[in-house]
């Protein structure tokens, strides 16, 4: 899928997490467009810098968390309009009670002002409330249950997909929209629930052992929005997949036939991975580029080259290596001058790295 790949546009660094999770939402939602009324795409999110310490999951939740949120607001219709007024309602109650308590300081204290205390008090409750809900209005008696299109986000189990229910809320400091919802790939909900509403779904860090469950999940959602009529388009983003390896799904005939029937037509949007020296990151439709640390470079990185498609592990050290000995010259925008073609050995070591990495 090298042929969406613009070579003439590096792709720069991000800023910090917030900045790369919203530019990989703007790279989906960009991507969107040109695809029919149903889209897929994946996301691939690193920043271990080659640690395992820690397993993927847990590395990438914070960035998924902002990730899912900006997709959400910009994808979503109506949701973007809705935060602009929670915006708003949360800047109109902070001036409403900065007045009440100026009020109150230049009230005396008299049996003649319970009436307007008690007012007070009534509003008070009510502007709080609105700035403990990020300008939600939540009246428990009156709510009425959202009724339109859905976010959903399917985890490798129940066990992450309750916890994400728990923990990505507005009480924890993350803006999560109320249209989100949480499942587990292979739990008994994720197999029998209406999903004809969904509009935009997530599977997060996949693995292998979930592969089949991924895709009966998936083609059931598609089936469900054609059959619904509905004129918004699904987009599916596979956030970190690993649906093959060597010890479920093997490199041989199951692992080709996954490849080409999901993998093989997803469209890599955004990618970014730290390494010992520097970076490696792509935004769709840029190209995939290195970058290497360098304190005297504005922003600390240098660019050292840019391709057309994801290189392998060691196809990124060995451009590393042959750079810094002067091996290689590299233009103004990252490419090789005077490339020599790949050899028959050198593609298929290619293959088998591109294998080792899905």
């Amino acid at each position: 899928m090298s042929s969406s790949v613009d070579l003439d546009n590096p792709t720069d660094l991000p800023d910090s997490l917030t900045d790369a999770a919203e530019r990989a939402a703007n790279s989906c939602y960009e991507y969107s467009k040109y695809e029919p009324l149903e889209a897929r795409c994946r996301v691939d999110f690193d920043t271990s810098a080659g640690d395992e310490t820690f397993p993927l999951i847990k590395t990438s939740t914070e960035f998924m968390q902002s990730f899912v949120s900006c997709l959400a607001y910009r994808y979503v219709p109506g949701l973007q309009e809705e935060k602009q007024k929670e915006l708003q309602r949360v800047a109109e109650a902070r001036v409403a009670l900065q007045q009440i308590l100026q009020q109150e300081q230049t009230t005396d204290d008299d049996d003649d002002d319970e009436f307007v205390a008690a007012i007070d008090m009534e509003s008070k409750r009510k502007f709080m409330s609105i700035l403990q809900n990020n300008g939600k209005i939540v009246d428990d008696d009156n709510k009425a249950e959202y009724n339109g299109p859905i976010v959903r986000v399917y985890f490798p189990d129940e066990g992450n997909a309750a916890l994400a229910k728990r923990d990505w809320t507005s009480a924890n400091g993350i803006d999560m929209p109320e249209c989100v919802k949480f499942n587990g790939v292979g739990g008994v909900q994720a197999s029998s629930q209406d999903v004809s509403k969904d509009c935009l779904i997530f599977f997060f860090c996949p693995k292998a052992s979930e592969s089949e469950q991924v895709e009966e999940v998936l083609y059931r959602t598609e089936l469900q929005h054609s059959q619904s009529n509905s004129t918004q388009q699904l987009l599916t983003v596979f956030v970190n997949p690993i649906l093959v390896d060597m010890g479920v799904t093997g490199f041989g005939m199951a692992g080709r036939m996954l490849r080409e029937r999901l993998l093989d037509k997803l469209m890599c949007v955004y990618y970014l991975r730290t390494l010992q020296w520097g970076a490696l990151t792509r935004k769709w439709p840029n190209s995939y580029t290195i970058w290497e640390e360098d304190t005297e470079e504005d922003g600390g990185y240098k660019l050292i080259r840019t391709l057309p498609f994801l290189p392998s592990n060691p196809e990124v050290e060995d451009i590393y290596d042959e750079v810094n000995s002067g091996k290689i010259q590299i233009d103004e925008f990252g490419n090789e001058i005077n490339k020599k073609g790949p050899s028959a050995l050198d593609k298929f070591g290619d293959f088998v790295n591109g294998m080792m990495r899905l």
